[in-house]
């Protein structure tokens, strides 16, 4: 029995037991954050630096790149570094700053994905008002607006988590210091106060998932009406693997987030918490920004231009 006041550490999850798989866990997890790291700080590079990329679309799609990197950049170094060193301890204080910073990137990151998908809808269905309606103006305050979401509700669930005591132990059943895997470890009904902030969260974030589908309805239908089967084929292509991103991305937190501790399995809890918390930052430069034209172009200028430097 602990209480967290006396509470220095928690235990976290190992992937495997045996020093050879961890140490191939290691190389994997250090593989994907290197890509996630390289994808998203070309893209960041890119927009930053080639004026033509000055618009609303990558202007959202940098502010993405930057919570990629600090979502992936909060959960995968810890969980390789123990692997590596073969120990599972994470610091009390350490779990409940990768609480805060867990829950601030991928809340803020998911306020900004609704927002995009309202900017493609602006895009395709409204497209002689989208200089009016997407302004430079009007894309910073719903960039703000999607990283001042993500920090308050970092603020509120990190408070509300780590003032409940603990009572069960100190292992967390999760590769990181996830906010339902901590609510197992409290006592009896103290938790029931960050349970009702994560449901009325969960509520916020399916209509959320309810305004992007809409969205994407109405983007669909708009595109079945271009004469042209190459538009369509294009404008198809670009939406789809966002609207299966930012599914797979929902889906899981929702099932994390809400499934009774009954239901609970490591291994199906660890897989989808890959899922919404490492596979995400590490795709998203290719399915919203590699495929792009303009993207590439920029990045071949970066590149002749770093080359020429070097010479």
């Amino acid at each position: 029995m602990s209480n967290s006041s006396s509470l220095n550490e928690f235990l976290l999850l190992a992937f495997v037991d045996t020093r050879e798989l961890q140490l191939l866990h290691f190389s994997l997890f250090l593989g994907i954050y290197l890509a996630a790291l390289l994808g998203n700080g070309l893209i960041i590079t890119a927009v930053a630096c080639d004026h033509r990329l000055h618009t609303p679309m990558y202007f959202f799609l940098l502010n993405l790149s930057l919570l990629d990197l600090g979502t992936i950049s909060t959960t995968v170094p810890k969980s390789t570094i123990n692997s590596l060193r073969n120990t599972r301890a994470i610091s009390y204080s350490g779990c409940a700053a990768q609480v805060f910073s867990f829950v601030f990137f991928m809340l803020a990151e998911y306020s900004l994905l609704t927002v995009m998908s309202y900017d493609r809808y602006v895009a395709i269905c409204k497209p002689l008002h989208y200089g009016t309606i997407m302004g430079s103006r009007a894309c910073v305050k719903m960039a703000a607006a999607a990283w001042a979401s993500g920090f308050l509700n970092a603020v509120l669930h990190t408070a509300n988590t780590f003032s409940i005591p603990v009572c069960k132990g100190n292992t967390v059943d999760q590769f990181f210091c996830e906010i339902p895997q901590i609510l197992k470890l409290s006592c009896s009904d103290s938790y029931l106060r960050e349970v009702g902030l994560i449901v009325f969260t969960a509520c916020l974030g399916l209509g959320g998932f309810v305004f992007i589908v809409l969205s994407y309805v109405q983007i669909f239908t708009a595109v079945l009406r271009i004469p042209s089967e190459q538009g369509r084929h294009k404008a198809f292509s670009m939406c789809l693997p966002h609207l299966a991103v930012v599914s797979l991305f929902v889906s899981s937190v929702i099932y994390a987030t809400l499934k009774p501790p009954s239901f609970s399995l490591p291994a199906v809890d660890l897989v989808v918490a890959v899922l919404y918390a490492v596979v995400p930052p590490a795709v998203n430069p290719l399915i919203y920004s590699m495929r792009s034209k303009e993207v590439k172009d920029a990045l071949k200028k970066l590149i002749q231009w770093a080359q020429c430097q070097h010479q």
